[in-house]
């Protein structure tokens, strides 16, 4: 997987553990596709901030990462669900999964 996907992804699963800042110029430079330049124009920073910023955001998002594994957790039963004939059983599965993943969200 390209490491932009994935660190979107782990944006997804951690993004409520940052601050409103850091997740605003995550946000802008990842999902709205703006330059530095333009970030650090739009909120009056340097650019060099902006890219600190942005950088500590995506070493955390991993590091979150190799501790709590939440993604890793998710692609190994994804793969096991995949092998389930049932659909009955294997949507069962499916649902519950997305709930525990959604829960554990708003917990962390």
């Amino acid at each position: 997987m390209e490491d932009r996907e994935k660190i979107i992804i782990l944006y997804d699963y951690y993004s409520d553990l940052f601050t409103p800042i850091a997740k605003s110029y995550f946000e802008s430079y990842y999902f709205d596709n703006l330059s530095l330049a333009e970030i650090a124009e739009n909120e009056g920073k340097s650019r060099n901030a902006i890219h600190k910023n942005i950088k500590s955001t995506v070493n955390n998002l991993h590091e979150y990462e190799d501790k709590l594994k939440i993604y890793e957790k998710e692609q190994k039963l994804k793969q096991i669900i995949s092998k389930i004939t049932d659909e009955n059983i294997k949507k069962e599965i499916e649902e519950l999964l997305w709930k525990i993943n959604y829960q554990y969200i708003l917990i962390i």
